[in-house]
């Protein structure tokens, strides 16, 4: 197999839960060598996260851990004793990237801020990922996802018109801030390339998801229009442009719903044909655009009516067919089992792991690289799989040192 492209890179990765991990599964995709430092006593509550493959965790079988840790190695490492804290030294002096997102002054606690890690590694990147970023009023602070988007102001923004804010059932903000830290490691490896520096990457989740949020506080600080206001936030009814029918609707079976999206006057007429002509569809006020508006929840209630007795991909189909925006809202399941261009691209791949075996099947790299692209190489580790192979290939230790280290609690 050809150098990936962050073949020869090596992470202290510090990481847990989702937002650091998801930095490092990119990083890891590429070739970079990640290897997790795990304690037993502070466990990663991602490895007994749901799914799990069989009756009862194991701190091995969460699907949801195996998903975000591809392709990295685990060693155990118990840091609060003075000879692991030695050890931690020693992989921080030959890594090129240190990276966690613990609170704030976790790393200073332990005598590792940057100015600290700078003395063991002049070119280290130290990338931390936190709720508020490490300076400020608030950089104290501790964020889960779902915090960090209500103090960026996106649930806020979510839901719908007249209801309280739903926020977001999935910590969108712990992925999004993880993609970040992936970023800005890779520019500043790529600055310390052409400079031989090293630097610190500190990234707030809250800042993070603000960025998402410019096109209201650029209607509130130009046009003093707060974001809730009448028919806002619009559920899944669209806002710019107003077009209607734009909604999610029910079909035949449990929990099965197809999203529509009409956008003219034209794509009207050919999804009443689609429908069959019903009478309700060519009452004058879904003529046009703006009467359709001006009527969507009886518009809506009207599609619901057709849809709700139909297969999902039968009617994404015909409607396609004749010319209408239309997508099955697909589950897990779907995505695995009947999407076709996932298919056609190879997206799904089974690699064996240790403890579940063929069970472990993933999606592919993003992005797509035509010359040097990533690969799924090994699904998760085991905890602590790799602590005898990082300690004496890489740190140094004999294998009698290892077993009086063991001895002694360094490793747990």
């Amino acid at each position: 197999m050809p150098d990936l492209p962050l073949s020869g890179i090596r992470v202290c990765d510090l990481t847990w839960i989702i937002a650091g991990p998801t930095a490092t599964r990119v990083l890891a995709d590429f070739g970079a060598d990640v290897i997790r430092v795990e304690h037993q006593q502070a466990i990663d509550p991602i490895r007994v996260g749901r799914p799990i493959n069989g009756e009862r965790t194991t701190l091995n079988n969460s699907g949801f851990f195996n998903y975000f840790n591809r392709n990295k190695r685990s060693m155990l490492l118990n840091v609060r004793h003075p000879l692991g804290m030695e050890l931690l030294h020693r992989l921080i002096a030959i890594s090129d990237v240190v990276i966690e997102n613990f609170s704030s002054g976790v790393l200073d606690s332990w005598e590792l801020s940057y100015e600290a890690q700078k003395t063991i590694n002049p070119g280290v990147i130290y990338c931390s990922i936190s709720g508020f970023g490490h300076s400020g009023r608030d950089k104290h602070f501790t964020t889960w996802g779902p915090t960090a988007q209500a103090l960026s102001g996106l649930t806020l923004m979510s839901g719908l018109p007249g209801e309280p804010p739903a926020g977001w059932g999935y910590s969108y903000m712990d992925h999004t801030a993880g993609y970040y830290g992936a970023i800005a490691i890779l520019m500043a490896l790529h600055h310390r390339n052409r400079t031989g520096e090293g630097q610190h990457i500190d990234i707030s989740q809250v800042e993070a998801g603000m960025v998402l949020t410019g096109p209201a506080i650029l209607d509130y600080t130009v046009n003093g229009r707060s974001f809730r206001r009448p028919g806002m936030p619009p559920g899944n009814h669209s806002w710019e442009p107003a077009i209607a029918p734009h909604n999610t609707y029910p079909c035949a079976g449990e929990d099965r719903w197809i999203a529509i999206a009409v956008r003219n006057d034209a794509e009207w007429l050919a999804m009443v044909r689609a429908m069959g002509e019903p009478a309700w569809a060519n009452d004058g006020r879904f003529s046009t655009n703006a009467s359709r508006l001006a009527h969507q929840d009886e518009l809506d209630a009207g599609i619901a009516v057709w849809t709700s007795t139909r297969d999902e991909y039968r009617l994404m189909h015909l409607l396609q067919a004749a010319g209408v925006p239309a997508g099955v809202c697909q589950s897990p399941g779907d995505r695995v089992e009947k999407d076709e261009q996932f298919r056609a691209r190879n997206w799904w791949a089974a690699m064996p792991h240790a403890e579940m075996g063929e069970a472990s099947e993933f999606d592919g790299v993003t992005p797509r690289l035509s010359h040097t692209p990533g690969t799924n190489r090994t699904a998760s580790p085991l905890l602590g799989a790799h602590t005898h192979e990082v300690t004496t290939d890489l740190l140094g230790l004999s294998n009698e040192e290892f077993a009086e280290y063991e001895a002694m609690g360094v490793f747990m």
